[in-house]
């Protein structure tokens, strides 16, 4: 399942993607909140609920995100993977979700660096950036070696964010200009790809429909 996504800077970029998925007819997409501080939610929540939208299978949630939160996006809308970083855990953000342990599930940075804090046993497990991995796998660094080390555990691989990644810079990119972007994909391991994948891409939602064709299309080259 590759879901397009509600991604914004601000709730207007958010609203605006709401009005398209509105124009295509979608009923199942991804949410990215990590840039909306608690009033600019509300008004993406607000426009939700005056939508037809009726699964949202993946929320990549940010600090400030009450546990009230979370319990109205799984019952309204079905969530079942929350997806944090690594500092959630090393400013405690975690503690405050207690009764959603089962549903967080852990990005990794690319920065070599895992606190002693981060402890993905406690929760459901990765969510996978791609691009982020393929940064750490290109560096072997710790990010890559921490989740490497658990390739074996498959309960701990259920979901993904799926991004571009620029092979020039070594770095992830959400904004796609061209669909070379995704072509790293090629050479990421299968234990990596999650029952949901959620496009985190800045891309308008026409866009992301294209993006979707062609990464089906490349995954079943791929096999």
């Amino acid at each position: 399942m590759i879901l397009v996504s509600i991604t914004g800077k601000t709730a207007g970029e958010c609203l605006k993607k709401i009005k398209e998925i509105e124009t295509f007819k979608i009923k199942e997409v991804g949410l990215f909140l990590e840039f909306l501080e608690e009033d600019n939610r509300k008004k993406v929540y607000k426009a939700l609920q005056n939508s037809k939208i009726k699964k949202i299978p993946l929320v990549h949630i940010r600090h400030d995100m009450t546990i009230g939160e979370l319990e109205f996006l799984k019952k309204k809308y079905k969530a079942k993977y929350f997806t944090i970083h690594e500092i959630n855990f090393q400013h405690d953000d975690i503690l405050k979700w207690k009764g959603f342990y089962k549903n967080l599930y852990l990005e990794m940075n690319f920065d070599n660096f895992v606190s002693r804090k981060v402890a993905v046993e406690k929760i459901g497990g990765f969510c996978v950036d791609l691009a982020h991995l393929k940064c750490g796998m290109e560096m072997l660094n710790k990010d890559f070696d921490y989740i490497y080390n658990k390739k074996e555990i498959e309960k701990y691989f259920a979901c993904s964010h799926l991004n571009g990644w620029r092979p020039e810079l070594n770095c992830d990119t959400h904004t796609i200009c061209n669909l070379e972007n995704f072509d790293y994909l090629k050479t990421m391991p299968e234990f990596l790809w999650g029952k949901c994948v959620a496009l985190e891409v800045f891309n308008p939602i026409k866009e992301q429909l294209k993006f979707k064709t062609y990464l089906i299309r490349l995954l079943e080259i791929k096999k």
